[in-house]
């Protein structure tokens, strides 16, 4: 499975960005998730979702703000994410595993190369 990931840019606090993950294989067979990474930081979760779209988890500093969603259709995932602060600023990655609901980065097998989020204040 190859994952991209696209939708970054530049955006004012309390604005919104909407980001998107492709898949070139079958994303159906994966709980999918959302990490992030800033500058002089370790890579953190961020949100992750069943394989069927059931089911979905949230970091505690996103819950609320961001809406995780997938489309096995079209073998893609989303990140929706509202009321951005500047400390969400960090390029994002989206991961695909066999574990269920996953929050931690070793848990995932394939990612895509990330998306810069720059949030400004």
């Amino acid at each position: 499975v190859q994952l991209q990931a696209s939708g970054g840019g530049l955006v004012q606090a309390g604005g919104s960005l909407r980001l998107s993950c492709a898949a070139s294989g079958r994303l159906s067979s994966y709980d999918m998730g959302w990490f992030r990474q800033a500058p002089g930081k370790e890579r953190e979760f961020v949100a992750a979702i069943s394989w069927s779209g059931s089911r979905t988890a949230y970091a505690d500093s996103v819950k609320g703000r961001f809406i995780i969603s997938r489309d096995n259709a079209k073998n893609t995932v989303a990140l929706q994410m509202n009321s951005l602060k500047p400390e969400d600023t960090a390029v994002y990655y989206c991961a695909a595993s066999n574990y269920v609901l996953a929050r931690i980065s070793e848990s995932y097998e394939y990612w895509g190369q990330g998306t810069l989020v720059t949030v400004s204040s």
